[in-house]
Formats: C-alpha cells, sequence, structure tokens
C-alpha cells in the first residue's frame, strides 16, 4: 500500500501537469476562437474530432491493458516488465500502421462523404495527427502503470503546452486553421519523444533480464485489450460523435460554438482528472493486497470532495456562462451559451467518472463497463441523429448528458459492488454539498447585474468561491488544517 504522502505527492504532481494542460487549453481556446474565423475553427474542431474517432483503432486499449499488466508485475514479477512493454508497442505500431495508411489513401473521400471538401487537408495532415497522438497517449499510459505519476504528468504538460505554442505561432505566421493543426502534431511529436526516452531510460532498461516471458502473458494482455478497447471506443464514439454529426448536419460555425463549450467543461474538469489518473493504479494494488477497505476509503474521500468542488462550480456556471462566453470568446460566440449550460450537469458527471471509470479498469471490471459503455454510446448515437437535426446543438448537449448520466450510475453501483460503498453518509455528505450549493447560488445571482466586463465576472466569481470556502468550513466538509497541509506538504 502506498504511503498517503506518496500519493499526495504523485497527485500534486499531477494536478501541475493538468494545470499546465489546463490553462494552455484555455489560452489556446481562446486565441483561436479570436484568431480564426468561426468557420475556420469549426473546420480545426471538425477534423479533430474525425482524428479522434479514428484514433480508436490506432489505440485499441492497448496502453490501458499494458498499463494494468505493469501495475501488477512490478510488484510480482519485475522480470516480466520488458515482455509487457515490448509485446504492447508491436502491437500499437501495427495498429497505428493500418490506420494511418487507411486515413492517407481515403482522405479525399472521407471530406467527400461527409460535404466538407475544404477539410481535405486537415485530413492529409490528419495522419500524422493520429500517429503521434496515439503514440503520446501510449506512453503516458504506461508510465501511469509504473506509477510513474511525475514522468506521466510532464509528458502531458509538454503536449498541451507545446501545442499552444506551435499552434498559436503558425496561426499568426498567417498559415491559419491548417497551421493550428501542424501545431497540435508538433506538440504531440516532442510529447512522445521525451516519454520514449523517460520510460527506456526509468523503467524499460533497468528490468532486462534473459528470463522468458512467462506462459500465457502475452495472450491474457492481448485479451485484456478487448474489453478495454470496447470501452474506449464507445467512449470516443459518445464524445465525438456528437461534434462529427454536428459538422454534418449543420455546419461548421455550429462545430465552433459546440466545441467552444465542451472543451470549457474539460478546463474546469482537469483537477479531477489528475486525482483519478492518480489513484487509478493504487486501485488495483490496493486490490491485490486484499486491502479493500482502504480502497473503499480512498474513493469515498475522492469522490465526496470532488463533488464539494464541482456540484457548486456547476451552478456557477449556469448563472455566469452568457457574461462568460461575451467577455471571454467574443460576441461572435454568443451561440454557445445554452450548451454551456446544458453541460453544466455534465461536469458533475464527469468529475465522479474521472474517479470511478478508470479504477474499475485496474478492478478487472472492464468487461462490464465495455457491455454498459457499448449501449450507451448506442443510445448516445440515435439520439443524436434524432435530436440534432430537430433541436439544434442543444439536442447533442442533451443527449450527452443523458447517457452519461445512465454511465455514471451503472459505474457507480460496481464500484459499490466491489469496495461496499457507505451510501448513507455519502448522501448525508451530499445533502450538505447542495444546501452549500444553493445559499452561494443566490449570492451570485443576485451579483449578475454588476457584470460589465472581464475584470468584474472575475470578481463575482471570486464572491462566490468565498461564499463556498466559508461554508464548506463552517458544515465541517473542509478542514482549514487539512487543505493547507494538501498545499503544503
Amino acid at each position: 500500500m502506498p504511503p498517503t504522502r506518496s500519493i499526495l505527492s504523485r497527485f500534486k504532481t499531477e494536478l501541475l501537469g493538468q494545470l499546465v494542460a489546463a490553462v494552455s487549453g484555455a489560452l489556446l481556446l481562446v486565441g483561436l476562437a479570436r484568431f480564426l474565423e468561426p468557420d475556420a475553427y469549426g473546420l480545426l474542431f471538425f477534423s479533430i474530432s474525425i482524428f479522434t474517432i479514428l484514433m480508436v483503432l490506432t489505440k485499441l486499449g492497448i496502453a490501458r491493458s499494458a498499463g494494468r499488466y505493469l501495475s501488477e508485475y512490478k510488484e510480482t514479477d519485475p522480470s516480466q516488465i520488458p515482455h509487457i512493454v515490448r509485446t504492447s508497442l508491436l502491437l500499437n505500431a501495427i495498429t497505428i500502421t493500418i490506420g494511418a495508411v487507411g486515413l492517407l489513401i481515403g482522405h479525399q473521400l472521407l471530406a467527400e462523404f461527409v460535404d466538407e471538401p475544404d477539410l481535405a487537408p486537415f485530413l492529409l495532415l490528419g495522419v500524422l495527427y493520429v500517429v503521434f497522438g496515439t503514440l503520446t497517449k501510449y506512453v503516458r499510459l504506461v508510465l501511469q502503470g509504473f506509477e510513474a505519476i511525475e514522468s506521466a504528468a510532464v509528458v502531458h504538460g509538454i503536449n498541451r503546452g507545446g501545442r499552444l505554442v506551435f499552434s498559436i505561432g503558425l496561426v499568426l505566421a498567417s498559415y491559419g486553421a491548417v497551421g493550428a493543426l501542424g501545431g497540435y502534431i508538433l506538440g504531440y511529436v516532442v510529447a512522445t519523444v521525451i516519454g520514449f526516452v523517460l520510460v527506456y531510460t526509468r523503467h524499460y532498461r533497468p528490468r532486462v533480464t534473459d528470463e522468458p516471458p512467462e506462459p500465457g502473458l502475452r495472450r491474457r494482455l492481448a485479451e485484456y485489450t478487448v474489453p478495454l478497447t470496447a470501452t474506449s471506443t464507445a467512449t470516443v464514439i459518445e464524445k465525438q460523435v456528437d461534434t462529427v454529426l454536428i459538422g454534418f448536419f449543420l455546419t461548421p460555425v455550429a462545430v465552433g460554438y459546440y466545441t467552444i463549450s465542451k472543451q470549457a467543461i474539460e478546463f474546469l474538469e482537469k483537477p479531477m482528472t489528475a486525482l483519478g489518473f492518480t489513484l487509478s493504479p493504487t486501485f488495483g494494488a490496493e486490490k491485490a493486497d486484499g486491502n479493500l477497505e482502504h480502497a473503499r476509503d480512498l474513493f469515498e474521500v475522492a469522490v465526496t470532495n470532488s463533488l464539494l468542488i464541482y456540484v457548486p462550480a456547476a451552478a456557477g456556471l449556469v448563472l455566469v456562462s452568457d457574461p462568460m462566453i461575451r467577455f471571454v470568446f467574443g460576441p461572435d460566440y454568443v451561440g454557445a451559451v445554452p450548451v454551456l449550460q446544458i453541460f453544466s450537469a455534465y461536469i458533475v458527471l464527469r468529475a465522479i467518472m474521472n474517479i470511478a471509470g478508470h479504477a474499475l479498469d485496474f478492478l478487472g471490471r472492464a468487461r462490464d463497463r465495455a457491455i454498459a459503455k457499448g449501449l450507451t454510446a448506442t443510445l448516445n448515437f440515435g439520439l443524436n441523429v434524432a435530436l440534432i437535426p430537430v433541436i439544434g446543438i442543444a439536442g447533442a448537449a442533451i443527449t450527452t448528458v443523458l447517457t452519461h448520466g445512465i454511465y455514471t450510475v451503472f459505474n457507480v453501483y460496481l464500484i459499490h459492488v466491489e469496495l461496499e460503498l457507505r451510501l448513507v453518509a455519502l448522501l448525508s455528505t451530499l445533502t450538505r454539498i447542495v444546501a452549500i450549493t444553493g445559499v452561494m447560488s443566490v449570492v451570485v445571482f443576485v451579483s449578475l447585474e454588476f457584470i460589465t466586463g472581464l475584470f468584474t465576472l472575475l470578481l463575482v466569481v471570486g464572491v462566490g468561491v468565498a461564499v463556498w470556502a466559508v461554508l464548506s468550513v463552517l458544515v465541517g466538509l473542509v478542514d482549514p488544517d487539512d487543505a493547507v497541509s494538501v498545499v503544503t506538504g
């Protein structure tokens, strides 16, 4: 069992990487929105959504399977680690080659299929996006399997910081949206190179031995990719197909509005992404050691603290979404406001899933997650096709919240089966969180009339945070001494 101080240290490092990614992503998001026309902005993220779906083929859950077995064998038989790394990398090289060649050959046909001929140059350049995007994800998940969270955070921060510098630089050099896509690719290239150096020098080379692979290890590694692939495929379809369908049924401008809203949510969820990434391999190690009670305590503390942050954040987002879009991204993007308000519920669901989702993979419940994800992804696709032509981008947002809500409930049920959660105590805490949120929301609502620009917007948000902090301490949900120790310790 890793000591709490070790887990906290890893979390703080991963959080720092996520914050670098979040700030870089926010600056990139705002910068591209300011420097590109809404139509070009929409084309850029329309293409990225297509690449993300295609990368399901090039990833196939291979890196996650490797991470699961690395977390297990580094404790039980480190001599098998080189075999796990080599096998997974070979499998990934095969899938990357197939995906990249397919996109290279079919990029023009794909542009014609979605009835966007201007998309063709993006898709051609996307061959490199698919290759290096997959490799970056591979090295990060392998590092996670080693519980080398610090190294994984470095890779993530370099990737996101690099894409900010390269993308904005190429846009300012008059390369437009295609240049912005090139910046994304350069960020991936740098992160991939550094990631492989870290894996090889710190974790692979020191464990190379003459020991043969354990009988059946490679087969189990390949087999476990199946449910992980099913889950990741369904997740990507659920998260990206809405954007693709908006581009198909509506316009690139509508894609731009929708992307603005989704990326704002992704920015806000970074702290819980960091916590979930840090804790996931620990849940697997705890189960292997028979420490299910400690794993339960760890999950309950993590999920209650995430709800304490994100339930009030969601309420505040509903209230300030209009001035936030207007003063941060510009009046050209006010069409994104209704979508962002609907997505406020999504951020609460994502906060829970960032803790529960990958933990279940390390607890050996990937197959159950895959079945549930397949069903909700199918429902997501059907509802998107039905609602987007009728009510536009709001239909896509409603569909996302509804289907992800169903999936979140099922994942929490699986966690309860594995860890026997104390549901009464969790519901009691949630009741206090909702009460705090109600009081804070009244204060923020009354303050909305004073928002006249970016400075007053930040001031009102600060008032809301202050009210939340004071009430959280008063009702006993936050211990000031513990908060200080987290920051300083």
